[in-house]
């Protein structure tokens, strides 16, 4: 633990630069760059100067179901380590919002106060500068002090996070925070975080004994225990159909979802299947055809983003044409459908700096250049560049 009279001093350096007229570059010397951004987005964000809590969210979307049952077989060990360090324990989805906590008694009516428990929206755009958010927006561990926190009524607390990151799909899960009061702060903190993130992990690893994983937005590819299995496109596009049709379909069904009308027999479908089977051994059922195990797949990841509102997660996610290549009927008019709904978020956002960085990604997009346009200001220079920008596109 850090002597007293160094973290006072540090506290109060802080004040002195959150006091400061704007944050500058200057700062950006002085303090952590990304706590500086963290701080600039929060100022945008418009975030009510007397909120003191957390906003709270019914589980109307379910977190991610692996990680949940992950947190059943960890959750003590977790729970034990809280009570032990005087903190409170914290998992969030992909979204910021907290699906799992505990508190030891010190810190338990303290957390309850902030709505630091399962429920908590912990969005940098709703209480501003916080560990969790942090790490999310990063994806490495994060340190929060005391008054870097935006909100000021947790700037009594140091918080500690680490993302929680799949083992076998290398996609990133949510994040764990420990938290507890800014006098008890330990350079050993971080280490603490990312300790309880493979904790997480392995248990992850233990429970996920067949984990079959599907990409469709780069490169498709598919993946069971972390091994790539070397498929045809057209067997991807069936687990595809099967992992979007979790309760199965019979021979007809998925021929049509699969082939639509053109001129290909059942006895092809047949045969793809068995070649399936000698993959997947066991994890193939049939009458209806069916995965019998656990699955997910980049674009699971992104349609349960959307459902949850998470535009910034999603927008990650989507790195490319949903299975570019595939002529099933089926999987291009969920592609259509998933398309119209990033659409939509992206109409519906307003963080420039979002949508700059999905353009950065993909020039083509038309809907976040006009979503650009409409929040930048008509005398702005950056306004001319993108209607310039929007005509050219037009022209293609």
């Amino acid at each position: 633990m850090l002597n007293h009279q160094n973290l006072l001093h540090k506290r109060n350096h802080i004040e002195q630069l959150r006091q400061s007229r704007s944050f500058s570059a200057q700062h950006a010397n002085l303090q952590e760059q990304s706590i500086v951004s963290s701080w600039q987005r929060s100022k945008l964000a418009e975030i009510p100067q007397d909120r003191a809590a957390a906003p709270l969210v019914s589980a109307k979307h379910p977190s991610h179901q692996i990680l949940q049952q992950a947190l059943l077989h960890c959750g003590d060990e977790l729970k034990h380590i809280a009570e032990q360090s005087s903190m409170v324990i914290a998992v969030g989805d992909v979204g910021s919002t907290i699906m799992w906590s505990a508190a030891s008694q010190s810190m338990r009516s303290a957390a309850e106060k902030v709505h630091f428990m399962p429920g908590g929206q912990w969005r940098e755009d709703l209480v501003g500068t916080n560990a969790l958010a942090l790490s999310l927006k990063t994806q490495q561990s994060s340190c929060v002090f005391s008054n870097e926190h935006y909100m000021s009524s947790v700037q009594d607390w140091v918080c500690y996070a680490a993302p929680i990151i799949d083992p076998y799909s290398k996609q990133l899960l949510g994040v764990i925070d420990l938290s507890t009061l800014w006098n008890r702060h330990n350079s050993l903190g971080l280490l603490a975080a990312e300790r309880c993130a493979e904790i997480v992990q392995k248990s992850l690893q233990a429970f996920q004994q067949t984990h079959l994983f599907i990409r469709t937005f780069t490169v498709p590819q598919v993946l069971l225990n972390g091994k790539i299995l070397v498929m045809t496109p057209r067997q991807t596009e069936i687990l595809t159909i099967l992992a979007l049709c979790p309760q199965g379909l019979n021979l007809e069904n998925l021929h049509q979802a699969l082939y639509g009308e053109r001129k290909v027999s059942m006895g092809t479908l047949k045969a793809e299947m068995s070649q399936l089977r000698d993959l997947l051994g066991g994890l193939l059922g049939s009458r209806p055809y069916r995965l019998l195990t656990q699955v997910d797949g980049d674009f699971l990841q992104l349609e349960h983003a959307l459902d949850a509102g998470y535009i910034e997660s999603a927008l990650q996610l989507y790195k490319g044409v949903f299975l570019a290549k595939t002529e099933s009927p089926f999987l291009c008019t969920w592609r259509a459908c998933l398309e119209s709904r990033l659409s939509d978020a992206i109409f519906k956002s307003s963080e420039t700096d979002l949508l700059l960085k999905h353009l950065a990604h993909f020039p083509e997009a038309i809907d976040a250049v006009e979503r650009l346009i409409e929040l930048t200001p008509q005398g702005h220079a950056a306004h001319q560049l993108l209607n310039e920008s929007l005509n050219e596109l037009f022209k293609e």
